[in-house]
């Protein structure tokens, strides 16, 4: 009787001892009151942290961007190897320049629109860029500016404006003490422009309508009338572009000297349309034109004797020099555009820097490459179309 009642006391005991006892996630956890240790918890699972659907949906257009860039990149480098072959040229060396001869060569066109003629450039110069993401994987954007849709753009303009309100602070300081700004370190734009509406886009990865590029414009003349801007030099010089390439870095013929003493200088290759031509011009001299034997009669018309002596009038030679021109082919308008385009290059030689930058500015160093445009199938003429008739 007595080891019956302790068998049934010692299962009651175990039975307490598994009651305070539990496990948790894979863990036993010591709970009765005589335990003399404590044994911690594993640790639960991190919660992931949820990724936006607007992060996703970039994610996925980004791996699109970047697998379509790959395959096209990969077939931009075996076209140029089959281009390089062909060519008997090595493709490690094969340059973009020399593409261009090769498809000119193998694939010769007559269309007078070059963006319609075969071309191969890299990927990245032909598919446009794409704006980095401006917000993190939770979808919170990384500045205010993300809800204005033209994030770039504004954050530019704020930009110009805290450069703007820095020189009012700087104007206010300095006429405390009496300064003024300095006259001679006024920044001047001469022969410079804002950069294009292109151009900008491109730096921003954003379309612009006009309106905003116009209080771009307003915004930056605004800063460049103040009478410190010479302090955010080369903050301006950012958004500036040189209107004609630098005088430098334009190889200017000398003159030579003729039999008489006279200095000369002959241009060759004067092209306008399907005319063809040469211009020789002599300093000093007295105002003579000679074109193919004959005097500026040689044009019946007043206009293209107007074109002819448009350069030495801007120049401020006409009297001065003496000008001989060969040219043929073409007619009249393209003949007077040889002569006066040939007469302008010589000019280069004789006119001072200043005189050099205008001519530039005006358009008389400048070939014109214009072409008449073909005839299309299904129409009158280039642009021409036949009369439409109901009936």
């Amino acid at each position: 009787m007595g080891l019956r009642v302790l068998t049934l006391n010692l299962i009651k005991a175990n039975k307490n001892v598994f009651q305070n006892n539990q496990w948790i996630n894979g863990a036993l956890f010591r709970t009765d009151r005589f335990a003399s240790t404590e044994v911690n918890a594993a640790p639960l699972a991190v919660k992931t942290q949820k990724i936006s659907k607007a992060m996703k949906a970039y994610l996925e257009r980004a791996h699109e961007h970047d697998q379509f860039m790959k395959t096209q990149q990969l077939e931009y480098q075996i076209g140029k190897r089959h281009l390089a072959n062909m060519m008997g040229e090595d493709a490690e060396t094969f340059t973009q320049e020399d593409i261009n001869n090769a498809i000119e060569y193998l694939f010769p066109s007559g269309l007078y629109e070059k963006k319609a003629r075969p071309s191969m450039r890299p990927p990245e110069e032909v598919f446009p860029a794409r704006k980095a993401a401006e917000f993190d994987e939770t979808g919170r954007p990384f500045h205010s500016f993300f809800y204005t849709e033209k994030p770039n753009f504004f954050k530019m303009l704020y930009d110009i404006v805290e450069e703007l309100n820095k020189l009012y602070d700087l104007e206010e300081r300095l006429l405390r003490r009496g300064q003024k700004a300095d006259p001679n370190q006024k920044i001047d734009l001469t022969g410079f422009a804002w950069i294009s509406k292109d151009q900008l886009e491109l730096r921003l990865v954003e379309r612009l309508a006009d309106i905003e590029y116009d209080n771009f414009v307003n915004v930056m003349n605004r800063l460049i009338a103040h009478p410190f801007s010479y302090k955010c030099k080369a903050f301006i010089d950012e958004h500036t572009r040189p209107l004609m390439t630098q005088s430098a870095q334009v190889e200017i013929p000398k003159p030579q000297i003729d039999a008489d003493g006279r200095q000369y200088i002959t241009t060759y290759e004067c092209l306008r349309k399907t005319a063809r031509g040469d211009v020789t011009v002599r300093v000093p001299g007295t105002g003579k034109v000679s074109i193919n034997s004959q005097d500026i009669t040689y044009f019946e018309d007043i206009q293209p004797r107007e074109q002819v002596l448009f350069p030495l009038i801007f120049a401020g030679m006409l009297g001065k020099c003496d000008v001989e021109a060969n040219v043929a082919g073409g007619g009249t308008s393209g003949q007077a555009g040889a002569v006066r385009w040939g007469i302008a290059m010589c000019l280069r030689s004789f006119v001072d820097q200043e005189m050099l930058e205008a001519m530039q500015l005006a358009g008389l160093l400048t070939r014109d490459y214009r072409r008449r445009e073909r005839k299309k199938f299904g129409q009158e003429g280039a642009r021409r179309k036949y009369t439409w008739k109901k009936r």
